[in-house]
């Protein structure tokens, strides 16, 4: 009861901002989607970060790319954008950790070449702070990322979906390409393990990064 009602109150607060939101991605969508439907995007993806959200401070801002990545997630799955580079989609149960560390790896492996996504079956509140240290040794900011619920229109977008230990939540589409990757959950683990799950998620990342830009690449 009471969490409906802070995240009613908290639509009731916003709603001139997420409709100053609708009307920015509305623009940049139309020809695409009607209005009515990126108002409805925008409106379901603050509530679905607002359940896990621990600070609300940069729920507007996070609202507007959430909402604005699975509009282009949907617009994909319905072939209304190019498909001119694969896109890959990271699923772990948190999106604190092994799927973050995941695709920021791979978005800097491969240099513009794929899309990148990540995404939690049961989303954390903030990203595992040990995680954000290993990344930043590197010279990754994940400071400013944030856990995101997984959705039925970014899952339909992937043409890859790696899963790290989300049991049976990710829903299957045939055409498609699933991995699983067995790895070490990093929460509460020290900052050595953490460091070893990272540099096993990268060597993986590597790979991958190399199977798909061969596959873009060759003729």
């Amino acid at each position: 009861m009471t969490e409906h009602h802070d995240l009613s109150r908290g639509l009731q607060d916003n709603t001139e901002l997420l409709h100053r939101i609708s009307g920015r991605l509305a623009e940049r969508y139309a020809g695409t989607f009607a209005a009515e439907t990126v108002e409805r995007y925008v409106f379901e993806s603050y509530t679905a970060l607002a359940r896990t959200a621990k600070i609300t401070t940069y729920l507007p801002s996070t609202t507007e790319h959430f909402a604005n990545d699975r509009l282009r997630a949907l617009a994909k799955s319905k072939d209304a954008a190019t498909a001119d580079i694969p896109e890959v989609l990271f699923v772990c149960v948190q999106n604190a950790g092994r799927s973050q560390m995941a695709a920021a790896l791979l978005t800097v492996e491969a240099k513009g070449r794929i899309h990148v996504r990540s995404a939690g079956s049961m989303p954390a509140a903030e990203l595992d702070p040990a995680v954000v240290a290993v990344m930043a040794e590197l010279g990754l900011d994940l400071s400013r990322e944030y856990p995101k619920p997984l959705t039925d229109d970014v899952v339909r977008a992937s043409d890859v979906v790696i899963t790290m230990g989300c049991g049976d939540s990710c829903p299957i589409y045939p055409g498609k390409r699933y991995e699983d990757w067995e790895l070490p959950d990093p929460a509460d683990q020290t900052i050595e393990t953490v460091r070893e799950i990272r540099d096993r998620i990268h060597t993986r990342v590597k790979t991958l990064a190399a199977s798909l830009t061969k596959e873009t690449t060759s003729p």
